[in-house]
């Protein structure tokens, strides 16, 4: 088998807007009211991929879920028409745009049985999440259909909060070899809420048929939450035996650290102090939600956001980062305004996934000229500019949905509408 690491990224929604839903994501509050450009989001996400592509990374995608989700509304007893305003914007949420928060993903080479495991997260926390999962199981299902190759888990039961792979990590040397499996759990940090519980992760790594010895659960601090790391990839990030983290990021870090360096002992721990980049500034920035790749060439590479540059702190420490000797060499950044504007950054939204893509169904992987259809798609048919108001509008429902439609019918994924 060729396995590669193939990032997944969430095509944006046509119904991407900023009703600020999201209690304790900073950025996602402070643009509530903002006026939207759904268009210019999903096509940012598409240079994005085109860049990962140029740099000889594998690349596949997550489709748009059914928006307004008519379902959900109908198990609340109401309808897009009679829904209030907070209930018609959680109905309309584009936020599974955000791949990271798809599933966790556990390796062939760190399960029981060899396969490569996915959980979908339960979301279960924010209402306008909470009804993401059935489509994206879907998706997961069709996806990595090849049962011997992979196995896809239903949710962990709605008791126990899980949003997936921005609470997970892995430390291993190269592909193919057992990794340690990190699950990093909240807690409360001012008032704001707990988005990974610890034991929807102990869940997620019994289902995965993970090795106790190399699973570890690990607390966020109470400041990063407070701060408004409401995931931990708002702090830290990891790639092979390369872990970088905010000095603040978990609770019991000296801990945690001296336990990966025994079992991983080649560990790399690129710590940030907090002398030189505040919680505050690496979150605003998402200097941690970056994509940390392993580079065809030679060594490996962060893809920032275009923010990064705006903080004069942060962008220092990364120039003193890639001029050092370590392993992150490279820095790239890209423009993802629209979605970082609604608290999502380049490692938000996409899902890794270790696997040989020839075991993939090939409509969920994209070269330059699937994504040029996809573009040709979103030109035509998403929304220039959306306001909360629109929402409003008796005609959006259905521009959404044919909208949708097209791309399915252009990526022959219909069984998916």
């Amino acid at each position: 088998m060729m396995l590669r690491e193939i990032n997944f990224d969430g095509i944006v929604g046509p119904s991407h807007n900023y009703a600020g839903l999201s209690l304790g994501n900073i950025a996602s509050t402070s643009n509530a009211g903002s006026v939207s450009n759904p268009r210019a989001a999903a096509l940012e996400g598409i240079a994005k991929m085109r860049h990962n592509l140029s740099l000889g990374l594998a690349q596949g995608i997550l489709l748009p879920h059914p928006r307004p989700d008519h379902g959900w509304l109908t198990q609340l007893g109401t309808d897009i028409e009679r829904a209030s305003v907070s209930l018609r914007a959680a109905a309309c949420s584009a936020s599974a745009m955000w791949a990271a928060n798809a599933a966790t993903v556990s390796p062939a080479a760190d399960t029981r049985d060899g396969r490569c495991h996915l959980t979908v997260a339960n979301l279960r926390t924010m209402p306008h999440r909470s009804h993401e999962w059935p489509a994206t199981l879907e998706q997961l299902k069709l996806a990595f259909g090849d049962q011997r190759h992979f196995v896809v888990h239903d949710p962990v039961p709605a008791t126990f909060a899980d949003e997936g792979a921005a609470n997970h990590m892995r430390i291993a040397p190269a592909h193919g070899r057992p990794g340690v499996e990190i699950f990093v759990h909240g807690q409360r940090g001012g008032g704001f809420p707990v988005r990974q519980h610890v034991e929807a992760s102990r869940a997620v790594a019994r289902f995965h048929g993970l090795d106790p010895e190399r699973t570890l659960t690990v607390a966020q601090s109470e400041e990063a939450v407070a701060a408004g790391a409401f995931h931990n990839d708002v702090v830290a990030v990891s790639n092979e035996n390369v872990l970088l983290a905010h000095e603040q990021a978990f609770a019991e870090r000296d801990h945690f650290y001296a336990t990966l360096q025994r079992l991983v002992p080649d560990v790399q721990v690129i710590e940030v102090p907090a002398s030189e980049v505040s919680l505050e500034e690496a979150i605003s920035s998402y200097l941690f939600n970056a994509q940390l790749v392993t580079l065809p060439e030679e060594g490996m590479g962060l893809i920032l956001p275009g923010e990064v540059r705006e903080i004069p702190r942060v962008w220092h420490w990364l120039g003193r980062l890639a001029a050092g000797n370590g392993p992150i060499r490279s820095l790239f950044v890209v423009d993802l305004r629209q979605s970082m504007a609604n608290g999502g950054g380049p490692a938000c939204l996409r899902l890794r996934v270790v696997a040989d893509p020839a075991t993939v169904d090939p409509r969920f992987l994209v070269d330059e000229p699937r994504l040029s259809i996809i573009s040709d798609v979103i030109n035509a048919h998403w929304p220039d500019e959306l306001a909360p108001d629109d929402l409003r509008d008796p005609e959006l429902p259905g521009r959404l949905e044919r909208a949708r439609l097209a791309l399915l019918e252009r990526l022959e994924l219909k069984e998916l509408a």
